[in-house]
């Protein structure tokens, strides 16, 4: 189990995390998300060992996690992390990336981990293809399969679908997420990415204000969310009558009391998002078919 009890960090007396706790259990997939600059990066570098807390502790089972002051090299041989920076080696092949660091007295095994990886992130066709001449989605997929090479007992995830591309990144976060649950790894991901969460985060921590705003499952935060920084992480939304209304909660019916003037619709796919004025407040809400600018339309909202 990672234990974070009253972590405290700052940067030259500028705070950036205040008295922050939780726990993961082994095997679990915990998802960090917050605005740019709330502290998901370094709260993944703090439990990796990148910096000395100015408060607090942090355990991995009985392995209490310290800093560079009482460790000369930084990290653990049972954690790794998949930095934004992917930090490879730009003149040896996918798979020699990949089998750097694995046993060379078993030549058998370490092919068969590589080989197995590589179907992992989807890179079969590049295993001999050297690094350097790689998109920057495809080095991405390079650091997550070299960081799951050894089998660590728990991996951090900063941002790590962030440079793959729309065609490839639905099926390698499943692929990904499943190996992990699979091997039993525990999990620590930051993202801005609402589906790097939904339907795989077994936890979900909100930081704001140097703090952790909200804790809880993901389908609880979704169905209740406190605070319009928590409902704009899942989807469009509005607040009416100082409640939050999701884009989907709302829909056009004969007659109520909420009248609405078209501002404009965009073409989501399966269903249109529109833009109307709500007694001089931008609402949106999600219909079947677009709607003629002007128009104006009554709206409920659904629970």
């Amino acid at each position: 189990m990672l234990n974070v009890q009253n972590l405290t960090f700052s940067y030259q007396k500028s705070p950036i995390l205040k008295d922050i706790s939780f726990k993961v259990d082994i095997g679990e997939n915990l998802a960090v998300i917050g605005e740019s600059g709330s502290g998901k990066s370094t709260l993944l570098n703090l439990i990796y060992g990148e910096f000395d807390l100015n408060q607090g502790q942090i355990f991995w089972k009985d392995t209490e996690i310290l800093g560079p002051k009482y460790n000369l090299v930084i990290g653990y041989d049972f954690m790794k992390y998949v930095h934004q920076e992917f930090d490879l080696m730009p003149y040896i092949s996918v798979s020699e990336n990949i089998s750097k660091y694995l046993s060379r007295f078993y030549p058998e095994e370490s092919e068969k981990r590589t080989n197995e990886l590589l179907k992992v992130v989807e890179l079969e066709a590049f295993a001999n293809v050297k690094v350097k001449t790689l998109s920057g989605g495809q080095k991405q997929r390079v650091a997550l399969a070299r960081a799951l090479a050894k089998q660590p007992e728990i991996i951090l995830l900063d941002e790590p679908f962030s440079h793959i591309d729309n065609f490839k990144k639905q099926s390698l976060r499943r692929n990904v997420f499943k190996y992990l649950k699979d091997k039993n790894i525990t999990c620590i991901v930051a993202t801005h990415d609402k589906e790097d969460v939904l339907g795989f985060a077994d936890t979900m921590i909100v930081l704001e204000n140097q703090q952790i705003l909200e804790q809880g499952k993901p389908e609880a935060l979704y169905n209740n969310p406190k605070t319009p920084l928590i409902a704009s992480f899942f989807s469009e939304f509005n607040v009416i009558d100082d409640q939050i209304v999701y884009a989907n909660q709302l829909k056009v019916i004969d007659k109520s009391n909420l009248k609405a003037t078209v501002i404009t619709c965009y073409f989501k796919g399966y269903h249109y998002l529109i833009e109307a004025d709500l007694k001089e407040e931008k609402v949106f809400f999600e219909h079947d078919t677009s709607i003629e600018k002007g128009q104006e339309v009554f709206l409920s909202i659904s629970e």
